[in-house]
Formats: C-alpha cells, sequence, structure tokens
C-alpha cells in the first residue's frame, strides 16, 4: 500500500475521500494496487527510471512508449505488463484492465501475468475477482511475499482487517524487514483509525534499506492526518526533486486543509 502522494492525474481520488473512513480505505488501497508485485513499473532499460519516480510529463512519456510497443506485438508480455502498469499510474486503470484481459488471453498460466491482472481488477474495483485471482497466481510450494501482501492490501479494501495483517505478517516471515510490506501493515492500521500504530510502522519502514519515497509519503499522510502539518511537510519533501516536491506538498496540504479531514473523518465514524 505504498502511496505517492502527487498531482490529481498520479493519485486521483484523494480530494473525495473525506465523507468517511471507507472512502479513505478505497482511495488508499487503490494506490496500492498501481505497485504490481511483479515490478512491472520498471522499464525494460537498464538505468531508466521506474515509473514510481517518473515526473507527470514522464509518465505521458512512457504511457506512450509502452502504448507504441503493445500496439506493434500485443502478444508480448513485457510490452502489456509495462503498458497496464503505466496507464494505472496515470489514473487509466479500465484501459489498463482492458490491456490486462488480452495479456492473461495470451499468457493464462502465467503467475506474473496472474498477479499484474489481479492487480488491475483491484484497481478497477472488482476485489473478489481480484483477490480470486492473485490467490491463484501465489504457489503454495514456494509462495511470494509480493502477491502475500498485495492480497492484504485487497482484504483490507475488503474491510477484513484482521486476515489482511495475518497476510502481511507472513509476507514477513519470508521477507523480514520488507519497507513496502510494514508500509502495507502500516497503512492497515490507519484505515481502522489507528494511526499512532500506523505511523509506529511507517516508521519501521522507511528506516529500513530500500524504503523508497512512497513509503515515506505513506507516513507524511498519516502525520499529517494527525495534525503536524509541518513535520508532514518536511517528510513529504524527503529527497524528491524540488519541482515534485513542491506539487507533493501543495497536494498534501490541499488535501488536509479540506473541511478538517482527520476530525471529520473520525465524526463520520461515530454516526
Amino acid at each position: 500500500m505504498t502511496i505517492r502522494i502527487a498531482g490529481p492525474s498520479k493519485f486521483k481520488t484523494l480530494t473525495s475521500m473525506l465523507p468517511s473512513t471507507l472512502a479513505l480505505a478505497a482511495a488508499l488501497m487503490l494506490s496500492a494496487c498501481a505497485t504490481d508485485p511483479t515490478h512491472t513499473g520498471s522499464t525494460s532499460h537498464r538505468g531508466s527510471k521506474s515509473l514510481d519516480q517518473m515526473s507527470v510529463s514522464e509518465l505521458s512519456g512512457a504511457v506512450r512508449r509502452f502504448g507504441n510497443q503493445y500496439t506493434k506485438n500485443p502478444k508480448d508480455k513485457l510490452a502489456g505488463l509495462n503498458y497496464a502498469s503505466s496507464l494505472r499510474m496515470v489514473g487509466r486503470d479500465d484501459q489498463a484492465l482492458a490491456v490486462m484481459q488480452q495479456v492473461v488471453i495470451h499468457h493464462p498460466k502465467d503467475n506474473n501475468v496472474l498477479a499484474a491482472y489481479g492487480k488491475a481488477l483491484a484497481s478497477s474495483g472488482d476485489l473478489p475477482k481480484a483477490l480470486s485471482v492473485i490467490e491463484r497466481a501465489q504457489r503454495p510450494d514456494h509462495p511470494d511475499w509480493r502477491l502475500m501482501s498485495a492480497q492484504g492490501a485487497i482484504l483490507d479494501q475488503l474491510e477484513r482487517p484482521q486476515p489482511a495483517r495475518a497476510m502481511y505478517r507472513k509476507a514477513l516471515d519470508i521477507k523480514p524487514g520488507e519497507p513496502s510490506i510494514l508500509s502495507n501493515l502500516g497503512m492497515s492500521y490507519l484505515l481502522t483509525g489507528d494511526p499512532r500504530s500506523s505511523e509506529t510502522y511507517l516508521r519501521k519502514a522507511i528506516a529500513k534499506p530500500g524504503a523508497d519515497s512512497r513509503v515515506r509519503q505513506n507516513l507524511a499522510l498519516v502525520v499529517g492526518l494527525q495534525g503536524r502539518f509541518k513535520e508532514a511537510e518536511v517528510i513529504a519533501r524527503g529527497e524528491l526533486p524540488e519541482e515534485e516536491a513542491r506539487e507533493n506538498i501543495a497536494y498534501l496540504r490541499k488535501m488536509l486543509s479540506q473541511q478538517n479531514a482527520w476530525s471529520q473523518l473520525k465524526k463520520s465514524d461515530k454516526k
């Protein structure tokens, strides 16, 4: 459930999440599903940026590039995975799902494809089917921690936090200290109204080697929702380039200032 707070084209639905914690959960989990366990956010060129590190303009270019590759050869697995992943990063979830539906036709037994298809289904809101597909992709004889973490994120969306957290902890048994799993576990606690526990896990996550800026942005969100706005801005700025840092901070301010977001969410829960 790694979240990158950015402009509306990269992180849509945030400003519409305020009426209830359930809406917040949906917005957060959809962002989580933008990150494939198969790491399809990576480009095929050595040294290239991952999709998660790209600016809005760079993402637009990636969509065109991967789209051209996919059009030339719709049966190419990597082209399809990259195209679908880039589409989801810019919020075009329905089109990404359509691409993955074609890819899975050509590669029906490929676990990486099934995993990415499950992610696309979740991003489009078909959570039961997404869960079923990801469960099919998992191999009991060689379990994949990434799939476990993805399964946990979907269970959280289905308002099943206990089995979700059990899945995250199974994933941590396989990959101890993995920051993306710790981040997912932290955000699971936020979704049940426990920002302090959420912050504890997120701080553990950003202290681990390999924690990327998305984990840092999760922490910024949690800190901001607790009313510590200046601290949240410092965290959101992080190691990002100045232009993107300004964009993230501006969007964070806008989101957190609307209707006093966290107190509104708590009031909705009480009702």
